[in-house]
């Protein structure tokens, strides 16, 4: 019998607090091992990320009822607390009894009988006071960020931007799937994906893209299978509008896993040209040859290449590099809750690797071709710092304005910050580049 969707919730908490385990792959290989059905691996994910993305705040809220504070409980108690506190916090459709129960079982069964009682009378304080419970002053506390987080942007774009950043990172994040024009048009798309009752729209304000919502597992979709589409959020997407690959050039996308950019690039290219996509790591490479294969395009050759060691067979070879470099990911927390607990020690070396990798590949691009460098942070030491010092050592590149779609526009200073609050999109950084002839 497969275990229940919010044992295996719990499971991935613990791995996470235990080695700092992505919770979405840990829950993929439970799936993999357990027999578990489609609506118990999405109410496994909804609760793990659930807790990820509120975790201050439940913390917060648990500890009001917990006598000598969280710190005096069993790891793997507090994870179960945690896991049931939000399904009554913040799913209606569960009753608050069927979790409350349920967290008195998963205790008697992960943890001992004894710690049972205590969960069983602090999930029923927090059940008889939901709509009740204080607030806490501190925002970072509000929004389940870490103070250091907090005071780092707050600096950067002060508290009332600071303040909407949290708030987008825990909100929904809409699927945004691209209509591969070597296949279909956008229409043929939702059609298809209509066909398989999945509900679909044209993005906002993207074209070619389409919004989508009750997906399942998308790997099963028509849509998929026949290479209509590609998952890529519209902040990915602007990085390669901005750097314009044109039909017929050559392209190195040179951190290149796991492939939407390579892909998009083809489909502007009309599969016409050369992209070379490179990764450090080779066994990412199959996925790409297999996005390839999937999506009908034949323009891409895939080589392990580590980003930061020069490669002269490459030197001065490509039209444009495209260098979307290893970053710290605070762009992203609002699909990777994990991402906020972060501690920026632990991330102050990535703007030295960052720097050396946009140094080594500037080698690669052609006498009056394009070096486009972007992550997906919104961490200025690994954005504006970067490029900053590049240009500044590097006489022969400079800035160069793009143009992207409404409401973003023209980008006439060549670098631009995407922040979820203004587009809706993941948080990104684009700096486009132009070498002298």
């Amino acid at each position: 019998m497969p275990i229940s969707a919010r044992e295996a919730a719990v499971t991935a908490l613990g791995a996470y607090r235990r080695s700092g385990a992505w919770s979405d792959a840990y829950l993929n290989g439970v799936f993999k091992k357990e027999n578990m059905d489609a609506r118990d691996k999405a109410l496994a994910t909804r609760l793990s990320c659930g807790v990820l993305q509120n975790m201050g705040l439940i913390d917060f809220r648990l500890g009001l009822y917990v006598k000598g504070g969280l710190g005096k409980l069993q790891p793997n108690v507090l994870d179960i607390l945690r896991v049931s506190a939000y399904q009554i916090m913040f799913m209606d459709k569960i009753p608050h009894s069927a979790a409350v129960n349920e967290g008195v079982a998963l205790t008697k069964k992960l943890a001992n009988k004894a710690a049972s009682g205590l969960v069983n009378a602090v999930l029923r304080r927090v059940a008889e006071n939901v709509g009740k419970y204080p607030e806490p002053k501190e925002p970072w506390v509000r929004y389940s960020h870490t103070e250091q987080w907090h005071k780092y942007f707050s600096a950067l774009i002060g508290a009332e931007k600071t303040e909407l950043l949290m708030a987008a990172d825990n909100a929904d994040a809409d699927i945004t799937l691209r209509a591969n024009p070597l296949r279909c048009t956008p229409g043929e798309l939702i059609n298809s994906l209509e066909a398989d009752g999945i509900s679909a729209k044209a993005h906002p304000w993207l074209n070619g893209c389409v919004t989508v919502s009750g997906t399942g597992s998308l790997a099963e979709l028509t849509a998929f299978r026949n290479g209509f589409a590609m998952v890529q959020d519209a902040a990915a997407a602007m990085a390669v509008l901005a750097a314009g690959p044109k039909r017929g050039e050559t392209v190195l996308d040179a951190c290149s896993a796991p492939g939407g950019k390579s892909f998009l690039a083809a489909m502007l290219m009309e599969n016409e040209g050369s992209i070379l996509s490179c990764d450090l790591h080779p066994n990412k490479l199959k996925r790409i040859d297999e996005g390839a294969e999937r999506l009908h395009i034949d323009i891409i050759s895939t080589a392990p290449a580590d980003g930061s060691q020069f490669n002269p067979t490459l030197k001065e070879r490509f039209d444009l590099v495209i260098a979307d470099v290893p970053c710290s990911g605070m762009g992203v927390v609002r699909k990777k809750p994990e991402i906020r607990y972060k501690s920026f020690e632990d991330i102050a070396q990535l703007p030295e690797i960052q720097y050396n990798i946009l140094k080594n590949l500037a080698g690669y691009v052609k006498p009056g071709g394009r070096l486009v460098y972007s992550t997906c942070t919104l961490v200025r030491e690994e954005n504006e710092d970067v490029t900053e010092k590049f240009l500044s050592e590097n006489g022969d590149f400079t800035r160069e304005g793009f143009g992207l779609p409404a409401p973003i526009g023209d980008v006439p200073n060549g670098e631009k910050t995407l922040w979820p609050f203004e587009y809706g999109t993941d948080g990104f950084y684009i700096c486009r580049m132009r070498k002298k002839k």
